[in-house]
């Protein structure tokens, strides 16, 4: 279940302690300073998938440091990996400082001294905090170890996806079912030890099963951004993905799905949505069907009458009468 919990719901005298409070038992014991104290604006949202964190923290430009004595009378032993999404930022921890742009992703260790600055550039500044046990991560520690504080770009691949799952965890993280965030904590694990484990080229380090499931995760996402494209096929999913087209269909063959009927299924949604939508009411059904890579319109309509029993015309039809009144 997501939390959130805001400064502007407390006296103006109040509002960093509160933070200092909050930031040290949600995440971590550490000095804080801010040029803001006295006025200071802070908005958190909380979420838990078991023994996983997820935080997002939007708040005024602060500064953070991790003293050994910290260390010594509170420890929660975790990794927590930082995405910067506004402001600027930078991380010192074992001799590496980090600088990472906004979009990118910087590691951390609670067990060690550390020092960071965020500032705000005009606007509050925001960050995505994931929270991982040092011990559930199946990769070996001085592999983590070596690549703290060290921007980690996240435009393509398995950093992308965790990036796109953090943001999506989030924004629909108050319809999660409780079952729902159990589940998904070994998706958080299993994408954070793939970053990493790419990064250091010891992708066998990471369970087959840990490694398929963010790959099929990455092919699906990929699949999702194109079904536009009316060239998108296996091979172009695979080429992407740098895999071969047999061990696409394995992959997607272990969730009892085809490729074919993944990409008709999300496209026929989609195409379901775009009929009824008054902003493209002057569209015709064709067009409606091309915009989502449906080339032959004789192919969406039957493609759509055979998943919903009527075609794609007359569920608009349907759609545009006015509701009867009781």
């Amino acid at each position: 279940m997501l939390e959130q919990q805001c400064s502007l719901d407390l006296p103006l005298s109040d509002r960093f302690d509160w933070w200092c409070d909050l930031s040290a038992h949600e995440i971590v014991p550490t000095v804080v300073r801010s040029a803001h104290r006295p006025n200071f604006y802070a908005s958190v949202k909380l979420l838990q998938f078991g023994s996983v964190n997820v935080t997002e923290l939007e708040f005024d430009g602060m500064g953070a440091r991790r003293t050994s004595q910290l260390i010594r009378h509170s420890d929660p032993e975790r990794w927590i990996l930082a995405l910067l999404t506004r402001g600027s930022m930078w991380v010192e921890q074992e001799g590496s400082r980090a600088e990472p742009a906004p979009g990118e992703l910087v590691l951390y260790d609670t067990s060690r001294p550390f020092q960071s600055q965020i500032s705000d550039l005009g606007s509050p500044c925001r960050t995505i905090l994931l929270q991982v046990q040092r011990k559930a991560l199946p990769l070996p520690e001085q592999i983590l170890r070596e690549r703290v504080a060290q921007p980690v770009p996240s435009a393509s691949g398995a950093a992308a996806l965790l990036c796109r799952f953090l943001e999506g965890a989030l924004e629909h993280g108050d319809t999660l079912e409780p079952e729902e965030c159990t589940r998904l904590e070994s998706v958080a694990i299993g994408l954070m030890a793939t970053v990493f484990a790419v990064r250091a080229g010891a992708e066998s380090l990471v369970p087959l099963r840990v490694r398929q499931d963010a790959l099929l995760r990455q092919a699906k996402a990929f699949t999702l951004c194109h079904l536009h494209d009316p060239c998108l096929s296996p091979r172009m999913i695979a080429a992407a993905n740098h895999i071969s087209v047999r061990y696409l269909h394995r992959l997607f063959s272990q969730n009892g799905l085809s490729v074919g009927s993944f990409i008709r299924q999300h496209r026929l949604e989609r195409c379901l949505a775009d009929l009824v939508d008054p902003r493209l009411i002057n569209r015709t059904v064709a067009d409606v069907g091309r915009r989502w890579g449906f080339q032959d319109a004789a192919v969406f309509n039957r493609a759509f009458k055979a998943t919903y029993g009527i075609p794609p015309g007359e569920h608009r039809r349907r759609r545009a009468l006015p509701q009867s009144r009781p």
